[in-house]
Formats: structure tokens, sequence, C-alpha cells
């Protein structure tokens, strides 16, 4: 891959840890600030709806902006909030500082999913995807098991200050190897002709699908500190290896998934989201058994980021030319809109007494909604073949 991808792939794993790193410290978080578990786990809700705001609004200001630009502005504000959340002195501006960083996300993967995709042959895009997600991928590999141990060490605080160090690391990763050039040539394109790609169903299913697929995996990851130690019976400080399992299996399933999805985009949407609810379904089964429960765990990984590639490439697909920087930022939204909705699913889960082990169960039947649109989707698309192959009467 070319340096200006791997380049993107560092801003990813700065934007990726700060994302996550909270579900490591939910415990740490919730006990200094002196609210629940669940309002803790708000954090990642708000965060996940700042991305979903702030992904649309920001790419529609920016469009007209080098690329360059853009991505180094997006790295600076991710910078900033992050040193906001290690000195919040309360829930509320910890939230605020929250959402402020959550503002570059979805911008920043948008952007550069279309940057990366443009820098390659076409037959590699998915694969270029996937490797700028690599950077998602180790984050959660390591920043987050290391957030975790932070937490337990050194205080949560502490963990945002190291996240903080890594955007500005990301930021001269960025300016060095990104081209200034990219994107800078193309012809401008009217709003008119951008937003009109939220007309268009397929982009509109191709979202739905990303929220709904990617939900069930925020149920159990938001929850994931507790359900260990609390159901399953670790002792905290073997949250952090599992993490490292989970990030494992996200390597892997994110390699996968852009290959699968460079073969043929079809059947690497359906399989994944079908491989997906039905490790969930597993996972509610072994939850109470330790090393069955980690292996498991390792599956979720690369089923869950298994899906990311294909969900993505079939937004930027169905966008076309016109819409897809737009449509790109718009399905990274799509997915923290999923996170959202699966930490807020879980919240309401555990609140109304049904317990950590059923969180699973209500994962798989959210991932089963994906996959369904998926099917609909797809189902559309013969139909249109159809049509088109039809001579006219």
């Amino acid at each position: 891959m070319p340096p200006a991808v791997l380049a993107l792939t560092a801003g990813a794993f700065g934007i990726g840890t700060t994302e996550f790193i909270i579900m490591g410290l939910l415990l740490q978080v919730a006990a200094d600030m002196h609210v629940s578990v669940p309002v803790a786990g708000l954090l990642i809700s708000g965060y996940a709806l700042g991305v979903f705001v702030g992904a649309p609004l920001l790419t529609l200001a920016t469009r007209r902006m080098p690329r360059k630009t853009v991505l180094l502005a997006l790295m600076a504000i991710f910078t900033l909030g992050n040193a906001a959340c290690a000195l919040a002195p309360n829930y509320e501006l910890l939230m605020a500082a929250r959402v402020l960083t959550s503002l570059a996300h979805g911008t920043f993967f948008g952007v550069g999913s279309v940057v990366a995709t443009s820098l390659v042959a076409e037959d590699k895009r998915a694969s270029a995807i996937a490797t700028m997600f690599i950077g998602l991928t180790v984050a959660t590999l390591l920043g987050v098991p290391f957030g975790a141990w932070f937490g337990l060490m050194l205080g949560w605080r502490a963990a945002f200050w190291a996240v903080t160090v890594i955007g500005v690391v990301a930021f001269a990763v960025v300016a060095a190897f990104v081209p200034g050039h990219v994107g800078n040539g193309d012809k401008p394109i009217s709003l008119a002709e951008e937003v009109a790609v939220l007309a268009r169903p397929q982009v509109l299913l191709g979202l739905a699908m990303t929220v709904f697929g990617f939900a069930g995996l925020f149920v159990v990851f938001t929850y994931i500190q507790p359900i260990l130690t609390r159901f399953t019976g670790f002792p905290e400080a073997a949250v952090s290896p599992i993490l490292l399992v989970f990030g494992a299996g996200l390597a892997i399933g994110n390699v996968a998934g852009g290959k699968l999805a460079d073969r043929g985009l079809a059947r690497a949407l359906i399989g994944t989201l079908a491989a997906l609810a039905i490790v969930l379904l597993g996972l509610a089964a072994v939850l109470s058994v330790k090393i069955a429960a980690v292996a498991l765990i390792l599956l979720l990984g690369i089923a869950a980021f298994a899906t990311v590639a294909p969900l993505q490439l079939r937004v930027l697909e169905a966008a076309g030319p016109s819409g897809r920087t737009l449509a790109s930022s718009l399905n990274i939204a799509a997915f923290n809109l999923g996170n959202a909705l699966g930490a807020w699913a879980g919240g309401v889960t555990i609140d109304r007494g049904l317990g950590l082990a059923t969180l699973p169960l209500v994962a798989a039947g959210i991932t089963a909604i994906g996959f369904a649109l998926a099917l609909w989707s797809l189902q559309l698309d013969r139909r249109q073949a159809a049509v088109a192959a039809c001579p006219a009467e």
C-alpha cells in the first residue's frame, strides 16, 4: 500500500483508541464521577452521537478544502478533545469533551476512505479501506487493553493523556506522508448534487444495514468489563489480556473482510453479517464458561470487523462519484449510530434487570435486522438488473 494509506492508518489508530478506550475504564470512571455504570456507558453513546451529527456537517462544510488540510484539522480537534477529557473535573464536562473529540471521527474516516481508494487500483479499493481500518483494529488490539491497564495502574485520566500524545504523533505522520494534491484536482461538485445521494434507496439501505448490523457488537462490547468480571468471573486484571484476544480477532477479521469484498461484495455482505449474528448467539450459550467465553470473544472480533470493509464499500458504490465523500462519512456516522444504539440497548437491558448474560441475545437480534436489510438490498439489485436486461417494448 502507498505510504499515504499507511499514514491514514496512523490517524485511524489514534481516533479508534479514543473511541473505544472508555470501554475498558467504565468502572473507574463511574466510581470517580459518582455515576452508575449504565450512566458511564452513555459516554460511549454521546461520542457516537457526536460522530453521527458531526460527520455530515463537517464533511459538507469542508468539501471544497484541500483533503490534506481537512485531515490535519481533524487530527488537531481530536488531540485537543482528548486533552480536555483528561482535565474534565466532572461528568458533564467529560461528556462535552467526548462530544468535541467525536466531531473529528466521521469526517476523518470518510475523507480518509475516499483518499485511500483514490490512491490504488480499482480492484484493491476494499483492501485499501481495510488497510486504513487496520488502525482501528490495532487501536482495539493495543490501545484499548493498554488503556484499561493505564486506568487500573495510573488512573483513567492517564489513559486520555496517553491518547493525546498519540494524536500529536498521528498529526505529524499525516502531515509528512499524505500528498497535498490528493483530491485537489477533482471537479467541484455542487452541494445539491452531493446531498442528492441521500435520495438513493440503496444508499439509505446501506446506511441502515450498517447501523443495525454493527449495533449488536456494541450491546456486548460496551459492557465487556462488567460482563467479564461480574458474570463470567474473571478478575479485573484479566480484562486487558482478554481485550488483546478480541483485538487480535478484529485484526484478522478486518483483513479477511477486505479480501472477501474484493472478490465478491454481495457474498461478503451476507456472509459476514450472518457470521456475526451466529457468533453472538454462541457467546450467549458459553458466557459462564471462562475458556469458551474467551474463544467466542476471539471469534466475535473476527466476525465483527469482517463486516467493516464490505459495508463501507457497499455505500461508496451505491453513492457513485458525485456523493462518495458525503456517503462515506455518513456510513462512518452510521457505524457510530450503531455504537450508540448498542450501548443504549445494553444499558436498557441491564436497567430492566434482565442481566448481563442476556446482552449477547439482544445483540444477535439487532444484528439479524442488519442481515435482513442486506438481503433486501441485494434483492433490489437483482430486480434492477433484471429490468435493465429486458429489452424495451
